[in-house]
């Protein structure tokens, strides 16, 4: 039975089957049998089934540049509700999973091409045998909280599961650092950025080189995600690569090996620090450091390493577009404090850490500490890289949007650019925004059309896996 079959009667009874709310399920009927509702379901496919797309209106002309002659007009005036929807690209998966898929893959492809090359992203495949790792470097301790240890008991003396609430907040909340995991996370970045400086004056030492010198026969590449600990505290995952002076098309010096790298980042996490000063006596001194556990694995697909490029890629795509939120915390900002009551959902861990961000906001306003109190006062970018450590997200989108260029043009019957003179199409376009977003039967239907896109992506995928070695599968 079809939405379209569902008799207005019938809707409580449907609604409960399909666990939905009977008035989500009666809009969603409305758009069904709405005369436009195919062109809005191709939109919405158009948009990867996109939760929050953005609406447009406007139009578009492409004239021929030397007769003026009209090859293609269009405009929103007949479309549903007279708008154009498109992909809000939002990276989180708590806004939008299916924009958040779509970062995902680039992503993943982004970091795989970084460590085993690929020539269509202008990374040659020699860099897979360049030396490189994956590295962990954590926040300090803050007080201690509920875990799972190896001995299988926590420190309260109970045996957490794994998806207990508990794990992750304070034992004694009264002597929890809250400030000082707030402020952590807030400089998380600056201790990152000194980080990467010390590492490439430890490499240099190991290697018996000044930093000018060793600039000249090696180049440090990097790609990094940031994760949210179950506690609230942010740590880096980071794939870092030797590279000689030109980057991945160059190979690096004999003496650049793995465990000189593993030695190297051991020692530059020992050794950077941010100093805060004390604030108008309410607010002591403090040096911000990394935690003691710092872990770095070898990478290789081959010779026996147990992690693999395609698992560290999926690992980092994963992170890359989740956020504080995996902590109980919100994904939008908090205007002001006063709107922490109406949050009643929030963990008392997460929340106090949301009330000290706002506490010390007046005392560092160079930190805009409550601006950011949504991601626990952590306000820096969750993936970045290095800039020659392999293609760009941007390219990658650039990629795709020419695809479907080229497939508008072939079913609109225009020229191609690359079989014309340069110059001989004039495109004129006028768009404003009209609004965002979806109805709530909207809503359900656009999930619905997600899931089955995603299905059917992951579906040929896997047949794509299974082709035989003399028949790679083109993505």
């Amino acid at each position: 039975m079809t939405l379209t079959q569902v008799a207005p009667a019938a809707v409580a009874d449907v609604a409960a089957a399909c666990g939905t709310e009977p008035l989500t399920l009666a809009d969603a009927l409305r758009v069904a049998n709405d005369p436009g509702f195919e062109r809005w379901r191709e939109q919405v496919q158009r948009t990867g089934g996109c939760a929050d797309p953005i609406h447009l209106q406007g139009l578009t002309v492409t004239r021929d540049a030397k007769s003026g002659e009209v090859l293609y007009s269009y405009s929103t005036e007949g479309e549903p509700g007279g708008r154009l929807r498109v992909a809000c690209g939002n990276r989180r998966a708590s806004r939008c999973p299916s924009c958040a898929w779509t970062y995902a893959g680039d992503t993943f492809h982004l970091i795989r091409a970084g460590l085993t090359g690929d020539e269509r992203k202008d990374v040659p495949v020699s860099v897979r045998t360049h030396p490189k790792v994956f590295a962990t470097l954590t926040a300090p301790s803050f007080g201690p909280v509920h875990n799972r240890p190896d001995t299988g008991r926590c420190r309260c003396g109970v045996a957490h599961g794994e998806h207990d609430p508990a794990i992750g907040t304070a034992l004694d909340p009264e002597r929890y650092d809250y400030a000082g995991a707030v402020l952590w996370n807030n400089h998380a970045g600056d201790l990152w950025r000194r980080f990467s400086i010390y590492l490439r004056r430890e490499i240099a030492a190991r290697a018996g080189l000044s930093q000018t010198a060793m600039q000249e026969v090696c180049r440090v590449s990097f790609g990094k995600v940031a994760e949210y600990q179950k506690r609230g505290a942010v740590h880096f995952h980071a794939i870092v690569r030797l590279d000689g002076p030109a980057g991945p098309d160059d190979a690096p010096p004999p003496w650049a090996t793995v465990a000189l790298l593993d030695a190297a980042i051991r020692a530059a996490a020992g050794r950077v620090s941010v100093p805060l000063p004390s604030v108008a006596g309410t607010h002591p001194a403090r040096v911000l450091r990394w935690g003691k556990q710092v872990d770095v694995r070898p990478i290789g697909a081959y010779d026996g390493q147990e992690l693999t490029e395609q698992a560290v890629a999926a690992y980092v795509a994963k992170y890359a577009t989740k956020a504080a939120e995996t902590t109980g915390t919100v994904d939008r900002r908090i205007g002001e404090l006063a709107e922490l009551d109406k949050l009643t959902d929030l963990p008392t861990h997460t929340r106090r850490l949301i009330e000290a961000c706002f506490d010390l906001d007046p005392h560092y306003p160079d930190r805009k500490l409550a601006q950011w109190a949504h991601m626990l006062g952590f306000r820096g970018h969750f993936s970045t890289k290095s800039r020659r450590y392999s293609t760009t997200l941007t390219a990658l989108r650039q990629v795709r949007a020419d695809y479907r260029a080229r497939q508008e043009r072939q079913q609109r019957g225009l020229p191609d650019p690359d079989d014309t003179l340069e110059g001989s199409t004039l495109v004129l376009a006028h768009w404003t925004y009209a609004g965002h977003g979806h109805t709530p039967g909207e809503s359900w239907l656009a999930a619905s059309i997600a899931r089955d896109i995603r299905t059917n992506r992951e579906t040929a995928r896997e047949a794509l896996a299974d082709l035989p070695d003399d028949e790679p599968g083109e993505w």
